[in-house]
């Protein structure tokens, strides 16, 4: 029962991160004149990449998280970034520094794809 809570709530705060995301796009570090630190939350779940394409700006943070129960992994078909297969509740982050379209996908399950726009 605890194994089901423990995902319940971090399916509750992945959601919140990514409603939050949507909304504001920045941190509470803006509110205190620092820069405004961009994330997008990107689910990994059924097989499949929550956000299949999105549009971020210059300096975004994208973290993957997989909510499956399988292994799954996050790889630029540019060979930009590669994640080591992350297990369930495992995260990957990359940092965005460059406009451009960055494709990826997971390596163990290729159909599985997404797309980044940096502008």
């Amino acid at each position: 029962m605890s194994t089901l809570r423990t995902r319940l709530n971090a399916l509750a705060i992945g959601a919140a991160v990514v409603t939050m995301t949507a909304m504001y796009g920045t941190s509470a570090h803006a509110a205190q004149g620092n820069p405004p630190v961009k994330t997008v939350a990107i689910e990994i779940d059924n097989f499949k990449f929550g956000i299949v394409s999105i549009d971020v700006t210059v300096g975004t943070t994208v973290t993957w998280t997989n909510r499956d129960d399988v292994p799954h992994t996050v790889v630029s078909v540019k060979k930009l970034f590669k994640s080591p297969p992350l297990d369930t509740e495992e995260t990957f982050s990359y940092t965005f520094n460059e406009a451009g379209t960055f494709e990826y996908y997971c390596s163990l399950h290729p159909r599985m794809t997404g797309t980044i726009v940096v502008k």
